[in-house]
């Protein structure tokens, strides 16, 4: 088609090409999906009468170091875009920098933080500088897959829900002028909570509201700041997402299709946030902290009870939305891509094992310190800090006593005394009874970081490690050697070569990594990994980080993308950190806990 006018919003109703539009979005975002999945995915959401996909960019991802760049494989956010453009699909691209998404950090990479003066999403140079080289390489690979360039951008979204942070009124202002600088000239767009509207805005691009209730009055405020003008939800709450030691949550599926009819019937656009969720694949979920005494980590999954399930599965939302949606398009829709045949495969028998100390000789070198180092400080990775992972602290004590943490651990310790298991250190326990013992011994605490808080006006205080000074007896202590354990697969390939591996008949002493193999005779399905009688940890299969599991739940289950195994053997390890099965179950449908209705 000739195309003359994108995205319009300059009455009450979108028009593309002069004609009016009404935006059935959909967020499913290409880093939470296996690639082989992509196309399944967005057919799917084809399929259910959906015309507009839209995702966020993780710049936590795409920038792992500074100035080093990824966009291959997992990344490549331009097969996403020529994926999407092939199906007819339109997208609203949310470059962020700043994205939130349930998402560690927000997709704020992690070595931000190095700068102690850091003042994140503001225009204080060091973050403004970051973000311009970011967009140097973001922008100019989007650019030419515009509406106006024949691609299928037609509207970009500035930064996300600025509303709710809103320190800084040049920030706005100069996110906008990164992106039009740059080459963007299709519509911009804000999204914000009804709150965030009054601060989120900026000059130039339309603002519009996120919510998972319909509040009528919310519409009219939206109404009233921006009279005559497109009324659209960016993120219409499919679900919610879950978090550690909480219940499931589930948003009925007769409730979400009720208020979609609603906003429809006021002639809005929706965008459901999400309509395929997806998966926090290894280290990547991120933790709340709005209204919470401690920052709460969230799951691995993100399924968020979405019209298309994590391993992407139709739902009764799905069919339900597909109906509605139908009547909204001239033409009959696709008929229904065919669903992943899965499997459960047959539990996999723990071999060996390996202890955490043992494997430290596959890590970088240690660092001594006087002082405590949080992560991001540490001089690893080319000096971009630890980002991910644990951190081991180890430093000489000649008695027992009180520990005390000064609530200094982020997030959650395990505490040795000469590789012996004392307890945990995290927000809730702050002291511990180190145990008397003779001469001088090796306290060791093992520091995770569980995931930074992804939202609310506390991303600045997101170090991790220890942040601070720990005592004994009210000394503090000092003399510090520090190992990195990011768990990168370089890391947990190189274990593998590693010759202090035991057989199971020995007894394991934890933390440790265990490892088995997966046999799978014929083409690769997808499955779910089950921990029964294993306590937190992280699986990694050929070397991929699945994400983390722990047993107080809610989820029960980790997702196995197909494409990520292989036939024959197949690799999995398993950190664990306090106790183990002898096996590793495996099952064809998903356990995401006991649920409870969204509020």
């Amino acid at each position: 088609m000739k195309r003359v006018e994108g995205l319009r919003a300059n009455s009450s109703q979108f028009s593309l090409e002069k004609q009016p539009y009404r935006i059935l979005g959909g967020s499913v975002h290409y880093f939470r999906v296996p690639r082989t999945y992509w196309e399944d995915r967005l057919l799917k959401m084809k399929a259910c009468g959906i015309n507009t996909l839209t995702t966020y960019v993780p710049w936590n991802l795409h920038e792992p170091e500074r100035g080093v760049f990824d966009f291959e494989d997992d990344l490549d956010l331009e097969a996403y875009l020529r994926i999407a453009a092939s199906l007819g699909l339109w997208v609203i691209l949310r470059p962020g920098p700043y994205i939130c998404a349930e998402w560690d950090f927000g997709g704020l990479p992690s070595w931000l933080l190095r700068d102690q003066n850091m003042k994140l999403r503001t225009t204080y140079s060091g973050f403004t500088d970051a973000v311009n080289s970011f967009f140097d390489e973001l922008i100019k690979k989007v650019t030419p897959y515009q509406y106006s360039q024949g691609g299928p951008i037609i509207a970009v979204q500035v930064e996300n829900e600025y509303g709710s942070y809103a320190k800084d009124d040049k920030y706005m202002p100069f996110i906008k002028e990164a992106l039009l600088s740059r080459g963007i000239t299709e519509l911009l767009l804000t999204s914000d909570n009804k709150d965030g509207l009054k601060l989120g805005g900026v000059k130039g691009a339309l603002e519009t509201i996120n919510f998972q209730r319909l509040d009528i009055n919310e519409v009219k405020y939206l109404d009233e700041i921006q009279p005559q003008k497109p009324k659209m939800v960016m993120e219409f709450w499919s679900g919610w997402f879950d978090l550690w030691g909480g219940l499931h949550h589930v948003f009925p599926a007769e409730d979400m299709i009720s208020v979609v009819k609603e906003v429809l019937k006021l002639n809005m656009s929706i965008n459901m946030y999400m309509f395929h969720g997806g998966t926090n694949f290894g280290f990547m979920n991120g933790a709340f902290a709005v209204g919470l005494p401690a920052p709460e980590p969230m799951v691995t999954s993100y399924d968020y009870d979405a019209p298309l399930s994590e391993a992407g599965d139709y739902t009764t939302k799905y069919h339900l939305l597909r109906n509605l949606f139908s009547s909204y398009h001239n033409q009959p829709l696709p008929e229904l891509p065919p669903t992943q045949e899965r499997r459960a495969y047959q539990s996999v028998v723990v071999q060996q094992h390996l202890s955490l100390w043992d494997s430290l000789h596959s890590t970088e070198k240690p660092f001594k310190s006087e002082r405590p180092i949080n992560m991001e400080n540490l001089p690893v990775n080319n000096n971009n800090g630890q980002s991910y992972g644990y951190t081991l602290y180890e430093t000489v004590i000649t008695s027992g006593g009180t520990l005390n943490s000064k609530n200094n651990i982020r997030d959650r310790a395990l505490v040795f005394v000469d590789k012996q298991y004392v307890g945990v250190l995290d927000y809730k326990v702050q002291e511990l009874v180190i145990p008397d013992g003779k001469g001088s011994r090796t306290l060791g605490l093992l520091v995770e970081n569980c995931g930074r808080v992804n939202y609310g006006t506390t991303l600045d205080e997101q170090r991790k490690g220890l942040v601070g000074d720990v005592e004994l007896n009210s000394n503090v202590l000092r003399g510090f050697i520090i190992h990195s354990l990011d768990m990168k697969p370089g890391f947990v390939n190189s274990l593998q070569t590693t010759g202090s591996w035991v057989p199971m008949q020995q007894q394991p002493s934890f933390p440790a990594f265990f490892q088995g193999k997966l046999y799978v005779n014929s083409s690769p399905k997808d499955t779910f990994i089950k921990l029964s009688g294993w306590t937190k940890g992280v699986v990694f299969i050929n070397g991929r980080n699945l994400g983390r599991y722990w047993s107080i739940g809610p989820q029960q289950t980790l997702y196995v993308p197909g494409p990520w195994l292989h036939k024959g053997d197949n690799q999995v390890v398993v950190f664990e950190e306090q106790e183990a099965d002898g096996r590793l179950q495996f099952t064809s449908s998903p356990d995401y806990g006991m649920t409870v209705d969204v509020q």
